[in-house]
C-alpha cells in the first residue's frame, strides 16, 4: 500500500461517516477487513508513522488550545483525529499548526479532536482477518515530543505563538 492509497482509505471512510470519529473508526475497520493482512499491516505502518510525526510540541500546543487542555492521553487521541482529517489537514497542521484555526473550520471541542478508536482500527481489522494480534511494526517511538517545549499554562506565550487558534478557542 502506498501513501496515496492510505489517504484514500482514510478520506473515503471519514466522508462516509459524515465526520463522526466513532463511525469513522467502524467504517475504517470494515474497509480494512476487505484487504489482505499484509495490506492491513502496511496501513498500520502508514498510520503509526504519521502518529509519530505529529508528536511535536507545536501540535501539542495547538491541541491544548483547541481542546481547552490536553494531557498525554488526549494529545494521543488528538493526533489520531488529526490523521483522520486527511492528508490536506494533517500536512497543513504539520507545516503550520496555527493554521488549524482555518483547516479545521468546523471543529467543535465538545465532539471533535478525540478519535482514539481510529488508532486501533488496523489492529482490530488484522485480528478479525487472522485471529491473532497485529505484529509489532518495529517503528522507533520517540521519548519526548519534537521541537522546543512549550509551557501550555502560559496563556500569554500560547496566545502569541498561536494567534489564530487563540482568537478562536482561547
Amino acid at each position: 500500500m502506498d501513501e496515496t492509497e492510505f489517504w484514500e482509505i482514510v478520506d473515503g471512510t471519514r466522508e462516509a461517516a459524515g465526520g463522526d470519529p466513532e463511525d469513522h473508526a467502524d467504517l475504517l475497520i470494515e474497509r480494512l477487513t476487505q484487504l489482505d493482512p499484509d495490506s492491513v499491516v502496511d496501513f498500520a505502518r502508514h498510520f503509526e508513522t504519521r502518529f509519530v510525526r505529529a508528536f511535536r510540541w507545536d501540535l501539542w500546543g495547538a491541541a491544548d488550545i483547541m481542546l481547552g487542555g490536553a494531557d498525554d492521553e488526549s494529545f494521543d487521541y488528538f493526533r489520531c483525529w488529526l490523521i483522520g482529517q486527511g492528508r490536506h489537514v494533517f500536512e497543513g497542521a504539520l507545516h503550520a499548526p496555527d493554521d488549524l484555526a482555518a483547516l479545521a473550520a468546523g471543529f467543535d471541542p465538545e465532539t471533535d479532536g478525540d478519535a482514539e478508536d481510529l488508532g486501533y482500527a488496523a489492529d482490530e481489522a488484522y485480528e478479525r482477518l487472522t485471529g491473532v494480534r497485529l505484529p509489532d511494526l518495529e517503528l522507533p517511538q520517540p521519548e519526548a515530543p519534537e521541537g522546543e517545549p512549550l509551557d501550555l499554562d502560559d496563556e500569554q506565550a500560547m496566545a502569541a505563538r498561536f494567534p489564530h487558534l487563540w482568537a478562536r478557542f482561547g
